[in-house]
């Protein structure tokens, strides 16, 4: 119940706008959607690279979402629609939407067959990229994805300074420059001026060298520009790094390894034109977020 006092002699037209903006507040719900938060590419909790991964029956305005990905404040925010028996799947950092994301796709895959229909043995995501196919394993999940062939380049301005590094080999694709390090210890050990990494031509940059201990490669990788300094682990980066290392190492199989501080690892496959990545998930945190 709703009462409104007026002064004596207050004229009734001038109440019904409050009222009316009243009631209509009244009616107006907020919508609550579920989340999920999955620690992507890794076995353990608090390792690999959180995705959230959202969970809707369309998409809200693209400023919604953004705001939603910005509030989030993780690398990635999937979120995802069905479509027929598939899903349709956008990808979101907290600064502005990108055309693919590996490790939020296997996080929204992780999602589907786990909770949204549990048992599910594999998923098609539509996306901005294309079809992504996505099937379970004993492992996990592996993702196939398209290939980032890239090309030989000097050594654009502005690089060596941004890495603090000279690298020994320097590639580029659409979104990355790959820098080529003589060894897995100079990767891990790389301390980028990610300002300068930001001002530079592309979306981001790859770090890559020969592996250590059990894994073909390592890598790193920095996206400033994107509004993510390091990411922990990072799908579309390993779909030219997987091009690159068979050409280098003569193989189509690798085990690979993102050093960065969470650590990830990653099963790939060259196929062609098309690019398995082969990973699991983890379940860190499931909700609802009111919208």
């Amino acid at each position: 119940m709703i009462l409104i006092l007026a002064a004596p002699g207050a004229r009734r037209a001038n109440l019904l706008p409050s009222l009316t903006t009243i009631l209509k507040r009244c009616r107006t719900s907020p919508m609550r959607t579920p989340i999920f938060q999955i620690d992507a590419f890794t076995t353990r909790r608090f390792a690999g690279n959180p995705a959230a991964v959202m969970p809707m029956g369309s998409f809200l305005a693209d400023a919604v979402l953004q705001a939603i990905a910005a509030e989030n404040n993780l690398a990635e925010t999937a979120f995802l629609v069905p479509e027929g028996s598939d899903y349709r799947l956008r990808w979101f950092t907290p600064t502005t939407e990108v055309p693919l994301c590996g490790h939020a796709t296997l996080a929204s895959a992780a999602v589907v067959m786990e909770r949204l229909e549990p048992g599910r043995a594999s998923v098609i995501f539509h996306s901005a990229s294309g079809l992504l196919a996505v099937k379970r394993t004993n492992a996990g999940y592996v993702m196939d994805f398209p290939v980032r062939p890239s090309e030989q380049v000097p050594t654009p301005l502005g690089l060596a300074e941004a890495l603090g590094i000279v690298p020994s080999e320097v590639l580029v694709d659409a979104f990355n420059y790959m820098a080529l390090l003589e060894s897995a210890q100079a990767v891990r050990e790389l301390a980028p001026d990610i300002a300068a990494i930001a001002r530079l031509d592309r979306s981001g940059v790859i770090v890559t060298a020969p592996g250590d201990e059990t894994y073909d490669f390592v890598s790193r990788y920095f996206a400033p520009a994107k509004g993510i300094p390091e990411d922990p682990v990072t799908g579309g980066a390993h779909c030219a790094l997987a091009p690159y290392w068979a050409k280098r190492l003569g193989k189509t199989e690798f085990r690979a390894l993102q050093a960065s501080r969470r650590g990830g690892e990653i099963i790939c496959r060259l196929v062609y034109d098309r690019v398995e990545l082969e990973g699991a998930c983890v379940f860190y945190l499931e909700g609802e977020a009111t919208i």
